[in-house]
């Protein structure tokens, strides 16, 4: 996946603001490698949490499977962030993630990632079948 991610203008994307702080910058002086794969994480689970229904979220759940980040520029003390997901359409339990991580300034592409997660039946644990009533809470449609 190794290019910039072009975020879509044809279906649903979420956005999340992200203050760099002092904790994420590493002895190189720039955000860690691994604080790129906590802030895929938080704006996945920011989409999800902020578009499902209360009783949606309380019968699904998301296991990740996969993540393939590629890192473009660093990302600096005090940046702010602008983190932007969306979704592909999903083969069974799976659903494939985008995130692109830009810094807001000056719009600069610091990080893309490729995730993909497993839908689970809250109660049974099981993988279950993503469906359309899921994937229109992520702006995709029939």
């Amino acid at each position: 996946m190794s290019t910039v991610l072009e975020i879509p203008r044809d279906r649903g994307v979420f956005q999340l603001s992200i203050h760099v702080r002092s904790e994420d910058i590493d002895e190189q002086n720039h955000v860690n490698n691994v604080v790129y794969l906590r802030w895929v994480q938080e704006v996945a689970y920011g989409h999800w949490n902020a578009l499902g229904s209360d009783e949606l979220r309380s019968r699904n759940r998301w296991v990740v499977l996969r993540h393939e980040i590629d890192y473009h520029a660093p990302a600096l003390p005090g940046d702010e962030i602008i983190a932007s997901t969306w979704i592909a359409r999903p083969e069974g339990p799976r659903q494939k993630r985008y995130v692109s991580i830009r810094r807001s300034s000056d719009n600069k592409a610091l990080a893309s990632a490729c995730t993909e997660w497993c839908l689970l039946d809250a109660a049974s644990g099981r993988p279950k079948k993503v469906t359309a009533e899921i994937t229109s809470v992520f702006g995709l449609k029939d």
